[in-house]
């Protein structure tokens, strides 16, 4: 097993990965008790090429392999990509490119809902894996035999899994599917953590208008504390609490001590009066400068028996192509195509095809929904329909 700990040795890895085609990565980190997430190990495996990456070894350099993952001729390889991507963003302010997210194209092959990589590899390769190191402590040194043998096999069982998975891509002409879904994956933003937006994190539909202002103002006073301190936002503030301060908003520390989800004597710390400071900020944020949040008893509700409809098409459709209902469409999606409002993928590119033009027709009375035999089946006027 390579282990890499010199700047010299992962120069020479790095090198050897760029003159292949693809790579597959992965991490091991720990964030419970930190905002940051504390990169421990990083792994990768081509073709004829594996090692693991030591982050904290002494001196150690990641240029070299953080180059490699910019370089734009070779494919990078992940399961479940977002937390990896998010670790290598932090690094360089950059997401890899181009990368393959084989939870995603699982998807897209009909092997359920955010398949896990265990049973990915199982199915894909007859591969069994030990889960036992999966939680343990990847900060200590030195790492045990199991914890290196565990973290290796999730690069090198993951290169083998995309063989398969890009092959049968290919021969369904479904790679399309994929590289969709792999734009969305490459957004900074969903990587970018600025304190301004930390609102966005949280659930706002249904707040009143005089409360978004104070909580927007909370949203981001803790959301620069947590980074500052290097702690969870939830050791800093929970959600429960700015939502409560948003609503009541205490001017004083009598009134922010009265605060049901503040702890008792509180009040009387220096946080307490950077919260109060946060909740006046807020107030003074003028009605046009603040973002238009919808509110439940606004919202005209989608017919919940169209809903219903849409639902049964959509697992017809979802069986009928073979590819995981979810990636098709969500429950908001099919909500909005139930209100006949605008804004949903799955009206767009290859979702359009496999369901939203069905859906489309079906609300128009194009089509109707019929069992035959037990089997879900579309009618046209002419009978049923080739979809």
């Amino acid at each position: 097993m390579r282990i890499i700990t010199t700047t010299d040795e992962l120069a020479a890895f790095s090198r050897a990965l760029a003159a292949r085609p693809f790579f597959a990565v992965d991490t091991e980190f720990m964030r419970e008790k930190t905002y940051w997430p504390i990169l421990c190990l990083i792994q990768a495996a081509a073709e004829g090429e594996e090692a693991i990456i030591d982050p904290m070894a002494e001196g150690l350099d990641l240029a070299p392999f953080l180059e490699t993952l910019a370089d734009d001729r070779v494919t990078k390889v992940f399961h479940a990509a977002r937390q990896d991507i998010e670790i290598f963003h932090q690094l360089t302010g950059a997401v890899p490119a181009p990368i393959f997210d084989t939870q995603v194209a699982a998807m897209a092959c009909g092997f359920g809902e955010q398949i896990g990589y265990e049973p990915l590899v199982r199915t894909l390769t007859g591969a069994q894996i030990d889960k036992g190191s999966r939680f343990t402590d990847w900060a200590r040194r030195p790492l045990s035999d199991a914890q290196l043998h565990y973290a290796l096999s999730d690069v090198t069982h993951l290169r083998d899994a995309y063989a398969i998975l890009a092959r049968r891509l290919e021969r369904e002409n479904r790679r399309s599917w994929v590289e969709e879904e792999m734009a969305a994956l490459r957004d900074p933003a969903l990587y970018r953590v600025d304190p301004e937006r930390a609102w966005a994190r949280l659930k706002l539909r249904g707040v009143r208008p005089g409360d978004v202002g104070p909580l927007i103002a909370l949203a981001e006073w803790r959301e620069r504390e947590a980074q500052e301190k290097n702690v969870p936002r939830g050791r800093v503030l929970k959600d429960e609490a700015i939502f409560e301060l948003a609503r009541v908003k205490p001017a004083t520390v009598e009134e922010l001590g009265r605060a049901r989800t503040i702890p008792q004597g509180f009040e009387r710390s220096r946080t307490a009066q950077q919260i109060l400071e946060a909740v006046a900020k807020g107030r003074k944020i003028p009605r046009d400068q603040l973002p238009e949040i919808e509110r439940d008893d606004r919202r005209a509700a989608a017919p919940p028996d169209v809903v219903e409809l849409l639902k049964v098409l959509l697992k017809r459709q979802s069986e009928k192509y073979g590819v995981a209902a979810r990636l098709i469409a969500s429950a908001e999606d099919l909500e909005l195509i139930a209100l006949g409002r605008p804004g949903s993928p799955a009206l767009e590119g290859w979702r359009r095809e496999v369901f939203g033009d069905v859906a489309l027709k079906m609300l128009k009375g194009e089509i109707a929904l019929t069992l035959n035999k037990g089997a879900i089946e579309l009618i046209e006027p002419e009978g049923i329909a080739g979809l």
